[in-house]
């Protein structure tokens, strides 16, 4: 008896000891994690120009991408890109599927109360964009009882709810624009930078600003909350004050948008 007593007080140890191991290879910061696995899996859409899209040689470019590679060099890691639906980045967040994303994210007070954000890598208004010919919006308070356009879960559908319009949820930009063009929808809310790129590669274009918002929108990097996610964070706020005191953030910028967005 005391023998067997023995043996199921020693498997017993046994069976703590793999469950506490395993607990702290699930605890170990998130840092660590990255530079021993030598990169940092980053999400983003891959089809919203200029932030993140493929070019005519159907690469990977883009402000985001320019961004993410220059946080990742200064971590001393590679930046490995994963392209997803705006929903699927902040499920993949939460799934452990990715470590962060760069994809334009503004900061909330709900996503806050969620996620950890960095410091502010871009600050952007947002537009309402309509037909040339639409005279009935011309102003977010005109959306009441509209249609608009946006993708699910962005900030821009949840501003257009907030003013009584009827939200058509899709997956890109590119696709907003074609159902306000073939006037399936009213109008769709997207920021000015983007939608001025727009009309810089597409001069010839059915669109217009009908109105914007006062306030700057907050772009910056979502980071998981916990304990484990700390010593990233502050990583890669180091990384982007770096990259914003060389200059080097402003010119990325001015690449992509043609005008400084990080200030």
């Amino acid at each position: 008896m005391k023998k067997k007593l023995a043996g199921l007080i020693i498997a017993t140890a046994a069976l703590i000891s793999i469950s506490c191991s395993k607990k702290n290879v699930n605890q170990k910061d998130l840092l660590a994690q990255i530079k021993e696995k030598g990169y940092i899996t980053i999400a983003m859409e891959g089809a919203w120009a200029p932030w993140t899209y493929h070019d005519e040689k159907d690469q990977l470019v883009g402000y985001d991408v320019e961004v993410g590679q220059k946080i990742a060099e200064k971590l001393g890691v590679a930046a490995n890109f994963i392209e997803t639906d705006w929903d699927g980045i902040f499920a993949g967040l939460d799934a452990r599927r990715y470590d962060i994303a760069c994809n334009g994210v503004e900061i909330t007070e709900e996503r806050a109360l969620k996620y950890d954000f960095s410091q502010p890598y871009a600050y952007t208004h947002t537009a309402l964009i309509v037909r040339k010919n639409n005279e009935d919006i011309k102003s977010y308070e005109d959306l009441k009882g509209k249609t608009s356009t946006n993708s699910i879960g962005s900030t821009y559908a949840s501003l257009a709810e907030s003013y009584g319009a009827k939200v058509i949820t899709i997956d890109s930009f590119d696709q907003t624009l074609e159902l306000v063009e073939q006037g399936r929808v009213d109008a769709t809310l997207n920021d000015n930078a983007t939608f001025y790129y727009y009309q810089k590669v597409q001069p010839e274009n059915a669109f217009k600003v009908a109105a914007m918002t006062e306030d700057s929108s907050k772009v910056a990097i979502p980071i998981r909350k916990g304990e484990e996610t700390q010593s990233l964070k502050v990583a890669i706020d180091k990384a982007i004050n770096e990259l914003k005191e060389s200059g080097e953030l402003a010119a990325i910028s001015q690449k992509y948008f043609g005008t400084d967005l990080t200030k």
